[in-house]
């Protein structure tokens, strides 16, 4: 099917039956409640979770999908929605309200591409990762509302700069072919973050997530990474470098599957900028540290893009409707794309899943691991490749695959136990990097100034 074909035939399938929503701000209070509302009106398809607690100590609440709520199924990939990182910017927390209430409805109704997606995928949605900024955003209201009320945390912390930088340690790890995913955190990192941050890092570090975007306000266009560029910034002014991942493809793919299926993001033109499709690389556009979307790559097995979605980033109640119609399929759509590249168990010779096994796809520097039951899955473009999948204590095996343009490729490994070493042997083979003797090399950079992110 042709590409442009695909967002219409999308839609279609979505206007079977769309259900009337209400397109209200919805305070911390009402944001509650419309999430239990959902999980009350779809119990058992949805669970709603909190990771922890903000400064004030609101709730950060997940709403999940699934058709098992509350376990992960092997092969069954673990996908994640996160709004209003930044309290000012409010859109993508009423759309991930609005989504909530869309999937559950869509799901009573039948639709057969929202069923499909619920089973074979378990889907987290967080309405709002700051909601201490938000209450002070919202008193402000949409029309008197500040570029920056709000926008940080109740300890007036940006969140998306509050991440470990392990930019600055991967780039240096690289001059010395070193790796540049599962970078180690530095041993201080807890006192550096925020509650709402460190929620987020150990809600991360506890699901297996593979796919994720987080949604912002301010301008509208699709951005991945990196956000950080390796070049010096000065304070005099800002260089802007395209800086691409190992997957930098991929990430396009995936930025441009988000704004064709939008309504107008792939023209280009918004907000007084332009972009190419509706995307750009992050460092490209300009250069942030401590961000999320590279720490999910760098730190995590998720691929994660940044969303934008509004030239004003408090809209008022009257355009919200417009704004969902305009985002909803490319929402959808987006979630789908969850289901590409390859997936498999790796085991050992009993059949027992091997957890922490690396994966290596020839060509592309940038490994992923299974989960704690031995699944794995790598997000590929359609194409040939030479995977690799190894663990401690067994014998690598390599493989030839093929990947297609629509469902992922199933290939499984069954590992083999090493053949016992000498202590001389073992302690000669393989290399690591002591993440120590990294941290010891990173050099501060200035903060950024201008537009925000």
């Amino acid at each position: 099917m042709a590409r442009w074909l695909r967002p219409l035939v999308g839609a279609l399938l979505l206007l079977e039956g769309a259900a009337a929503l209400s397109f209200l701000h919805h305070r911390y209070e009402e944001l509650v409640q419309a999430l239990f509302r959902v999980q009350s009106q779809c119990p058992y398809v949805t669970r709603i979770y909190s990771i922890g607690r903000s400064v004030e100590g609101r709730h950060l609440y997940v709403l999940e999908f699934s058709d098992y709520p509350g376990i992960h199924e092997p092969l069954e990939p673990e996908f994640k929605y996160v709004g209003n990182m930044h309290g000012n910017e409010v859109l993508g927390r009423e759309l991930l309200l609005q989504l909530s209430e869309f999937l559950c409805e869509e799901y009573r109704r039948g639709n057969e591409r929202i069923t499909r997606l619920i089973h074979d995928t378990r889907i987290h949605i967080m309405p709002s990762m700051n909601p201490d900024g938000y209450e002070v955003a919202a008193k402000q209201g949409p029309d008197s509302n500040g570029y920056l009320t709000g926008r940080n945390n109740a300890n007036g912390v940006d969140l998306n700069r509050n991440f470990p930088d392990l930019n600055t340690l991967m780039y240096y790890s690289r001059e010395i072919s070193g790796p540049n995913h599962h970078i180690p955190l530095p041993d201080n990192w807890k006192s550096q973050v925020e509650p709402e941050t460190l929620a987020v890092i150990q809600w991360i570090s506890s699901y297996n997530f593979v796919l994720s975007a987080n949604l912002h306000g301010g301008a509208v266009v699709a951005n991945y990474p990196y956000d950080k560029s390796q070049d010096q910034r000065f304070r005099s002014h800002r260089r802007t470098v395209n800086t691409p991942t190992p997957d930098d493809k991929l990430f396009q793919k995936l930025a441009k599957t988000y704004s064709y299926a939008h309504s107008w993001m792939h023209r280009g033109w918004n907000c007084g900028d332009y972009f190419a499709d509706g995307i750009t690389n992050g460092a490209s556009w300009y250069s942030l540290s401590k961000g999320m979307q590279d720490f999910n790559y760098l730190y995590t097995n998720c691929f994660e893009i940044t969303l934008e979605l509004s030239c004003n980033k408090f809209p008022p109640e009257e355009d919200l409707e417009r704004q969902w119609m305009a985002n909803r399929e490319a929402l959808v759509a987006f979630i789908e794309e969850v289901h590409q590249g390859i997936k498999g168990m790796v085991s050992d010779e009993n059949n027992n899943g091997i957890a922490g096994a690396v994966i290596s796809v020839q060509g592309i520097s940038h490994d992923i691991t299974s989960g704690d039951m031995g699944d794995y899955f790598r997000l590929l473009l359609p194409g040939t490749y030479t995977v690799t999948a190894s663990a401690e204590g067994y014998q690598p095996l390599t493989v030839t695959t093929t990947v297609g343009p629509a469902a992922p490729s199933l290939v499984h490994f069954q590992l083999k136990q090493e053949v016992a070493r000498k202590p001389a042997e073992r302690k000669a083979s393989g290399t690591r990097v002591n993440n120590k003797a990294l941290q010891k090399k990173v050099v501060p950079r200035a903060t950024r100034r201008g537009t925000q992110r």
